[in-house]
């Protein structure tokens, strides 16, 4: 029937080739594997944190304090960390397989050619044997037992009859028999490339991390305009007024002052730490073979509390495996044949088994002697088999293999075929698929090969079962996500009872599946149907994308993972999406994280990971944001009181390196599995804001006194530094607490380098500073011990306001 299809059809000839490219309806398609280098380079580029500091870093440049401008290293590392670590994401995910079938063939000008699936054109006559990959959408003009395997787009696992007619998917893979298909959609236009589309519209991951940073710095954002000019005013009428500034030049160390005043509100260090965490945390998960195709996703799936799975490809592997035989021996009327095991053995071995049948190759390797005599091939339309072996031979007779309600249908097999059906449906039941192998001992017909007819007095004589093979570490990650209150949900476009038994079998409490096609309309019925079911069958890739945000819009933080383009725009919706390396191009395009050697199992090491990344950057959060505080506060004291700035860009930049910067980068990458909990911009704030107003109030207050008490400018500079240097060691040593191991050496070195930058004249003069007076050296000490102790307090209400007002667990229902 093929081959008189093929003969009859010359396809299209060069003419109507050459017109099709012409009109540009060819199969051609961006089929982008990950993010592009512009979405990478405006994300880590063109951010508000960097327009600000280049906007200072290029005044001083302009005025000649390149020295002053040491601020713009952290712009330009944290820069750069973010964009080399998403460009190698992107260069990994570019070398995985994009098309499984790199030439199709096709009938053109009377003869077969083998072309480029880009080059395909819409009318082209597509031949199609076992084991190609559909490049475009067609329509089947003739059909050999014609068998496509759907999975990736569908979500079914079974595979799917092709009759003349019928519609293709691009995307589907054949997985028995051959057909012709003539072409009816191409490139965009094609099913597989429409979700790609769809799913491939660009989106950044949901970061608590980096929304809060980006909220702290839009906050700055508001108010750094009017606290610059408020400081500029008070630094030219400190330097004796606007007119006597500009006149002798000393403009210019009042525009110093003020970027000073400016760059020392803007947590530098906070951002660079949280890209430097996510770096890092990407390459020690790139080392587990897991891809971090955007830094934040670390921290993803720490916050998930709801996680969506594929069953085929995620708990599944997506083959089948023999499961057992159930012999009817025990029925006196069905009796077995002693040779049956031998029928198996040449079902497994026939070179035209499909993937079922195949699974019994390695339960049953017996020879049958005699050649068959007729055989009925296996069709998914009528789902049973038959071959017949002629008389005298170990296994004469006719023997069916098949679906027994197809078999034996109701009514059918007297008191045999009852029991039969009523056995197979309580192994069904366990999510098992059946078949029957039955015998007649009368050989096939001629008659009944050609009407395809079941031979006359079939018995049953045996039940074989089939299960699909579930991941070796399927059940113990699902273990982990129960212990940390992580809900599940399985989604699945196959029957729901088969997901379900499998679900069961992996360790999850599923009494039954929920049907897809009977999920409500009404969003608020959608939710509740949500909360009451874990196993979902039968679902579409649209109803997917639905589940994933209604259970965002019920305040979930969900996770989604899958293999198929029909999972892909679930992913693509989910907070955190999740591929195997195995899946289709759109669901490692759209997913933040692809696990590269397909293990499930690798999830808890990324929970843990985003775990320590969320709770160190609390930690030192808390240094930054001081930071931020009080140099917040003290540009608006000392441009209201018109006092001058008390530091120089350089004096900030080295200080806070010693003090905030270098102990934050060790303690942001040591062991922390503190479990998330939400609210962290709050609790960071509640010490921070506090901490920085009574560190910029002692400030004020020590230059206010050394002013009035005449202290040269340089000295008073250096007793401010000494200040801020002994508060931020103390606070840096709170927020460190309990100090043990790795810290005592991060402390005590910080501590170190700090005596080196007051000791060594190199640096010591590079910062401008002066030997303290008998006065400078009363007035550190005194206003450093009040804010230690005022510091402690603030500590000791913070502790208590966050047990308060810590939040409750995530719900576990389900």
């Amino acid at each position: 029937m093929v081959e008189q299809a093929v003969a009859e059809s010359a396809g299209l000839t060069e003419a109507e080739v050459r017109d099709r490219v012409e009109r540009g309806q060819t199969n051609a398609y961006d089929a982008a594997s990950s993010r592009c280098a512009w979405s990478i380079v405006r994300a880590n580029v063109f951010t508000l944190f960097n327009a600000i500091i280049a906007a200072c870093f290029l005044v001083l440049l302009v005025l000649g304090h390149w020295k002053d401008a040491l601020f713009g290293i952290s712009a330009l590392a944290n820069t750069i960390i973010g964009s080399v670590q998403e460009f190698r994401a992107k260069a990994a995910l570019d070398k995985l397989a994009l098309m499984h079938a790199p030439a199709a063939r096709v009938r053109r000008a009377g003869e077969v050619r083998e072309i480029p699936v880009a080059e395909v054109v819409l009318d082209d006559v597509l031949l199609l044997r076992a084991g190609d990959q559909v490049p475009a959408d067609g329509v089947v003009t003739a059909s050999s037992r014609l068998q496509l395997d759907e999975s990736m787009l569908t979500g079914e696992s079974d595979a799917v009859d092709k009759a003349p007619g019928d519609r293709v998917l691009s995307g589907s893979i054949v997985v028995g028999g051959e057909g012709v298909v003539t072409i009816a959609a191409v490139g965009a236009d094609s099913f597989a490339n429409r979700l790609a589309s769809e799913a491939k519209r660009f989106s950044l991951v949901a970061s608590e991390l980096r929304s809060s940073i980006d909220r702290v710095l839009r906050w700055i954002a508001w108010i750094v305009g009017p606290i610059a000019l408020l400081v500029l005013n008070a630094q030219m009428i400190a330097l004796g007024g606007w007119a006597h500034a500009v006149a002798d030049g000393r403009w210019q160390q009042a525009a110093v002052n003020t970027i000073a005043a400016v760059v020392a509100m803007i947590p530098l260090g906070l951002v660079l730490m949280t890209s430097i965490a996510f770096a890092v945390g990407a390459v020690k998960l790139a080392r587990q073979q897991v891809l971090v195709q955007e830094l934040p996703a670390v921290e993803g799936l720490a916050r998930v509390d709801t996680i969506c799975l594929d069953k085929t490809g995620t708990l599944t592997e997506g083959e089948i495996v023999f499961d057992g035989a159930h012999p009817l021996a025990d029925d006196p009327t069905a009796a077995p044949p002693a040779d049956w095991e031998a029928v198996l053995a040449w079902n497994g071995a026939d070179p035209d088994a499909n993937a079922t049948a195949r699974c019994l190759a390695a339960a049953y390797a017996r020879p049958v002697a005699a050649p068959p005599s007729g055989r009925i091939p296996f069709s998914s339309a009528r789902k049973w088999s038959a071959v017949a072996f002629p008389a005298g031979g170990e296994a004469e007779g006719t023997w069916v293999l098949g679906g027994p309600e197809m078999v034996f249908p109701a009514g059918g097999g007297g008191d045999a075929g009852g029991r039969l059906r009523a056995r197979a449906v309580q192994l069904a039941s366990t999510g098992r698929r059946t078949l029957v192998l039955a015998h007649s001992p009368a050989v096939l017909a001629p008659d009944d090969v050609a009407a395809e007819r079941l031979p006359a007095a079939l018995e049953p004589v045996t039940l074989l079962t089939f299960r699909e093979k579930v991941r070796d570490d399927a059940a113990q990650t699902l273990r982990y996500f129960a212990e940390q209150d992580v809900a599940v949900r399985v989604i699945s476009g196959d029957n729901p009872q088969t997901v379900a038994a499998i679900a069961r079998e992996v360790g999850l409490d599923a009494p039954d599946g929920f049907d897809a096609r009977e999920l409500p309309a009404d969003d608020a019925e959608l939710a509740s149907v949500l909360e009451a079911h874990t196993v979902f069958g039968r679902v579409t890739p649209t109803q997917k994308k639905r589940i994933v945000l209604a259970l965002k819009a019920s305040g979930r933080t969900v996770a989604m993972t899958g293999d198929g383009v029909n999972d892909a725009l679930a992913i693509k919706e989910a907070d955190i999406g999740i591929a195997m390396e195995t899946g289709s191009p759109a669901t490692k395009a759209v997913a933040r994280l692809v696990l590269l050697d397909g293990r499930f199992s690798h999830l808890p090491s990324v929970v843990a990971e985003g775990r320590q990344v969320i709770a160190n950057i609390e930690r030192v959060s808390m240094l930054f944001l001081t930071k931020t505080a009080y140099a917040t506060a003290l540009a608006v004291l000392f441009g209201a009181t018109l006092m001058q700035f008390p530091f120089l860009p350089r004096q900030l930049s080295v200080i806070d390196g010693l003090t905030i910067g270098l102990p934050a980068f060790f303690l942001a990458l040591m062991p922390n599995a503190r479990r998330y909990r939400p609210g962290f911009l709050r609790r960071s704030l509640s010490f921070a804001v506090p901490a920085g107003l009574v560190i910029a109030a002692a400030l004020w207050l020590y230059a206010w006194a050394a002013t009035s008490a005449g202290i040269p400018e340089q000295e008073l500079r250096t007793g401010s530094t000494l200040i801020l240097t002994i508060v931020g060691l103390w606070v840096l040593t709170v927020l460190s607490r309990p100090i043990d191991g790795w810290k005592i050496l991060i402390i005590g070195a910080m501590m170190v380098g700090l005596v080196l930058v007051y000791s060594v004249p190199i640096i010591y003069d590079f910062l401008q500073f002066a030997d303290p007076s008998f006065v400078t050296a009363v007035l550190v000490l005194v206003v450093s011990a009040a804010t230690i102790g005022a510091i402690e307090i603030i500590r000791f209400a913070h502790r208590r306001f966050v047990r308060r007002t810590a939040p409750l667990a995530p719900s576990t229902a389900q």
